[in-house]
């Protein structure tokens, strides 16, 4: 990693010869400013606003701005005259519990290199006493043309320092609390230490940037001449909370389901506990209907796998609720006097004339269709002999 700046940690009279190292990177996606008409680059150029002419950075200087609008130029050997002690000096001041510094001072993070073999005996010294203090080290330091606040930490084998704002650089927080008296009550409160125990702790290294990642592909499909579809927004809601304690219970629900809570009521009233387990859906023994050719019946047993049923047996299960043309095709096959072939078997019975054939006929319909059927075809031989 390349060192932005060189000097020496002040510990005391121990000088720890040091080179500063950013800890962080920025993997932000930048854009370009273009010209929508050509895509031309739209470049900023820095003018004069006396003569309105380009000049280059040779012929930029330095200057503070009073509060009538006047121009007072500083130059650099204005800023070296002043007396910077820590200029090349990270300069510690105190050490304190960790807890004293309030994290909205903290501003860049840097990394503490050891600047040559001399530097690692008191460079470790340093380190080591800062771990088994369990304190961190408060320190000044000057960089980019001003003195600056820092604190000086233990980060795995390396002393790492953290800038900081400078207390009068904190804002106060007034007007930014909610203005009236507000009481929350303690269902809600509980509500709410059930949705924190429920998300739990996360892995800080999982955590990604998923805009960028999207931005990034946007990017690639529009290099590849792809057609970009807009995805369809995520319903949210109307952003208004009606009811605390509902909202609360629908986050804990679904907090649970996707973290897969075992043993945690989902709440939908079923009073079985079930939490972020799958929902389990009871087996539903419904009469089929058939129509036409005969309809295969579909169900799922307790083992999860699907059987399938088709012809006689599952017509003579639907038969007592089945009527007319509803009846399966392999039930009409085999009971010429069914139902649906009454009003045949009175013009078959009407044209045969002989009581030989009647008498056939009555019994092929009694010996296909049972009992029932030559009840059922009973009167009709009757009218057909009158």
């Amino acid at each position: 990693m390349r060192s932005i700046w060189n000097g020496a940690i002040s510990f005391g009279l121990v000088s720890i010869p040091i080179k500063l190292v950013n800890a962080t990177e920025n993997h932000s996606i930048s854009f370009r400013q273009i010209h929508l008409a050509d895509g031309g680059r739209i470049r900023y150029r820095k003018v004069c606003e006396l003569d309105e002419e380009e000049v280059s950075g040779g012929e930029i200087g330095k200057a503070y701005e009073d509060a009538d609008g006047t121009m007072i130029p500083i130059t650099d050997e204005d800023l070296a005259q002043l007396p910077l002690p820590t200029a090349k000096t990270i300069e510690i001041v105190a050490f304190v519990p960790a807890d004293r510094i309030d994290p909205l001072q903290m501003d860049a993070a840097y990394y503490l290199s050891a600047n040559g073999v001399p530097a690692a005996k008191p460079y470790t010294l340093l380190r080591e006493a800062l771990k088994r203090s369990n304190r961190v080290a408060v320190a000044k330091y000057a960089l980019r043309g001003r003195e600056r606040l820092g604190m000086l930490r233990v980060v795995d084998d390396v002393i790492a320092m953290h800038g900081l704002l400078w207390p009068d650089e904190i804002r106060a927080p007034q007007d930014a609390a909610p203005d009236g008296d507000v009481t929350v009550r303690d269902a809600e409160l509980d509500l709410a230490d059930a949705l924190m125990d429920t998300l739990g702790e996360v892995d800080m290294d999982s955590l990604h940037d998923d805009y960028r990642e999207a931005v990034e592909e946007l990017v690639a499909a529009k290099a590849a001449g792809e057609i970009v579809l807009p995805a369809e927004p995520e319903d949210t809601g109307d952003g208004k909370v009606i009811d605390l304690i509902a909202a609360l219970e629908n986050s804990v629900r679904a907090a649970r389901k996707s973290r897969n809570v075992e043993g945690a009521g989902d709440g939908d009233g079923d009073g079985n506990g079930n939490g972020g387990m799958a929902d389990v859906h009871p087996i539903k023994k419904t009469p089929s209907k058939t129509s036409g050719a005969a309809k295969r019946t579909t169900h799922r047993t307790p083992t999860g796998k699907t059987v399938t049923r088709s012809g006689s047996s599952t017509a003579k299960k639907s038969a007592p609720k089945a009527t007319g043309a509803k009846k399966s095709t392999s039930t009409t096959k085999k009971s010429a006097g069914s139902a649906g072939s009454r009003t045949t078997a009175r013009k078959t019975a009407t044209k045969t004339a002989p009581a030989t054939a009647k008498k056939t006929a009555t019994k092929k319909r009694t010996s296909s269709s049972g009992g029932t059927t030559a009840k059922k075809t009973a009167p009709s031989r009757k009218r057909s002999s009158a």
